[in-house]
């Protein structure tokens, strides 16, 4: 028997960016999700970088992992959160990577000397990329990324519009999300932005089936119907959108507004209520928790908190499983080297995350220190786990010209390395030297631990003795001062093929470093444990 085609949801953008795109594509798929159907969420980013592996998190937030181990937009975190689902490569494409695989192509004489063109090469390469991502599915959202109007955005919409031909009205729809503003001047909700915008999509030959739209204030019934009249979609089919005191409200916020049935009109689907009762009362629980504790956040790139995107959220879930507000105090590391721990005399638990680069370390460790010396919960994810071993061996070892490779290439005291080569997560080998290319030469994806009997770690999981967690790193902790370490009271408690994946503090009441990165797994029905386990340090911490 045939399987049934994959039916499509697009999902555009217009008036100006950071909507939120991504929220409301995610809210769909996670109702479609809970009504029974088979759905998964794709990317396509106009910007021409092949991925967002070496882009400025201050700019675009930070990067997120796939387990296997592509690098993409922080955009497919959400979608995992909200589907509690692992999504691959396939679900994040750029214009750079269409362009390479044309390009690659074309080079190899697979068009057969043809003129390579905008239509109908790199169109047909994002077709393609759709499909793929859809294979299986029985609906795929595909976000669009930028705004319509953005020349670079143009092959992409192109794309889309061609598919829908292909497949048929009934097999795709178009949704177009945009800004309502109010202009407090005038005491006024205005249309006229949005009605702008769906006139460009039409431009182009796209019809939006459903608006949703984006607004500070409630949209009276005779606004929507006016926006249903000028942008020629049905009435039930402007979808209100405002501001919600957590994202993970708004797939219950579309819910209120009947989001499912003009998608199960316009796709012709059964009618099938979503089970959101668990979701409900998880969401009830982010809004107006029990309890509340402060987490001290030390970080450097604390000018855009996307760049911390997973780790925020991931904090979020573990506060509902928890029923538990975590509120976080974002310290400056820097300022830790300037005025000292101050800071943190009042806080419930210590995070150190993952990051690149020397600045900001000397904070850090400091606030490890802290953490160390007071029986704070701590704890160190990727480079955090680095520098609380870097602390230890200057500051209980003795080692005081311990260091990382990474900030003083001759040290002599290495206590964090680069290794020679490695095996990537698909059992490939892969060669790291100081002049390789950034974003080629790091351990990417999800990799297994071993979790060493009687450990905290094993504790964290639940006794289990083999764990996969995914990384995003270029340097290792060096083995060979194992012994000291452990000697002294600092333990590995998971390791990976003689890499060293955690350590832990043995006379401490939580303390965990690990090189690994929980938060890229974590999502609101699932918090991730190491991050449970922590949150729910600091909150015993708290109660005494």
């Amino acid at each position: 028997m045939a399987s049934k085609p994959t039916k499509y949801i697009f999902v555009t953008g217009g008036v100006l960016s950071s909507l939120g795109k991504g929220i409301a594509a995610a809210s769909i798929a996670t109702l479609l999700k809970n009504v029974g159907f088979k759905v998964s969420i794709l990317k396509a980013d106009p910007y021409i970088n092949v991925d967002p592996g070496t882009m400025s998190p201050l700019e675009h937030g930070e990067v997120f992992v796939t387990d296997d181990g592509a690098e993409t937009d922080l955009d497919l975190g959400h979608y995992e959160r909200f589907l509690d689902a692992d999504l691959t490569q396939k679900n994040n494409f750029t214009t750079g990577r269409v362009y390479s695989t044309v390009i690659e192509k074309e080079r190899r004489g697979d068009y057969l000397g043809e003129t390579i063109q905008v239509i109908p090469h790199i169109v047909g390469e994002i077709i393609r990329r759709i499909k793929i991502a859809g294979e299986g599915q029985d609906i795929l959202i595909v976000e669009i990324g930028g705004t319509v109007g953005d020349i670079e955005g143009l092959p992409f919409l192109e794309a889309i519009r061609e598919l829908r031909t292909e497949v048929g009205k009934k097999e795709a729809m178009n949704i177009h999300l945009t800004l309502v503003p109010y202009i407090t001047v005038a005491g006024e909700l205005k249309t006229k932005p949005t009605q702008h915008s769906v006139q460009e999509l039409r431009r182009i030959g796209i019809t939006p089936d459903m608006l949703i739209c984006r607004a500070e204030r409630p949209l009276p019934r005779e606004l929507k119907n006016k926006l249903a009249s000028s942008c020629g979609v049905e009435r039930n089919s402007v979808i209100e959108s405002s501001d919600a005191p957590t994202i993970y409200q708004v797939p219950l916020n579309f819910l209120k507004e009947n989001i499912l049935t003009p998608i199960y009109e316009t796709l012709d689907l059964d009618r099938l209520k979503p089970c959101m009762d668990d979701w409900d009362e998880l969401v009830k629980r982010v809004i107006a928790p029990r309890n509340d504790i402060t987490i001290a956040f030390v970080g450097k790139y604390l000018g855009l908190k996307e760049s911390y995107k997973s780790i925020t959220e991931s904090l979020i879930h573990a506060g509902a499983h928890l029923n538990t507000r975590i509120n976080i105090k974002w310290v400056d590391s820097e300022s830790l080297e300037e005025d000292g721990c101050k800071l943190l005399e009042e806080v419930d638990g210590i995070l150190v995350p993952g990051g690149f680069g020397e600045r900001g370390v000397e904070g850090k460790m400091l606030a490890i220190r802290y953490a160390r010396e007071n029986g704070v919960p701590y704890l160190g994810i990727c480079l955090g786990m680095q520098l609380a071993m870097i602390e230890f061996a200057r500051n209980v070892l003795g080692i005081k010209d311990a260091n990382s490779i990474e900030f003083n290439p001759e040290c002599a005291n290495p206590i964090v390395y680069l290794i020679d080569s490695f095996l990537d997560s698909a059992g490939q080998k892969q060669i790291r030297t100081f002049t390789s290319p950034l974003g080629g030469t790091m351990r990417l994806g999800a990799y297994e631990c071993q979790t060493k009997k009687g450990s905290l770690l094993r504790e964290v999981y639940e006794g289990k003795t083999t764990i996969k967690e995914r990384h995003r790193h270029r340097y290792e902790a060096n083995p060979k001062y194992r012994k000291a370490f452990e000697s002294a009271g600092l333990i590995v408690g998971g390791e990976a093929n003689g890499l060293i994946e955690a350590i832990e503090l043995k006379e401490h009441p939580w303390f965990l470093g690990v090189q690994f990165h929980p938060e890229f797994t974590s999502r609101l029905t699932n918090p991730n444990r190491v991050i449970h386990a922590f949150a729910n340090a600091a909150l015993n911490r708290k109660n005494g």
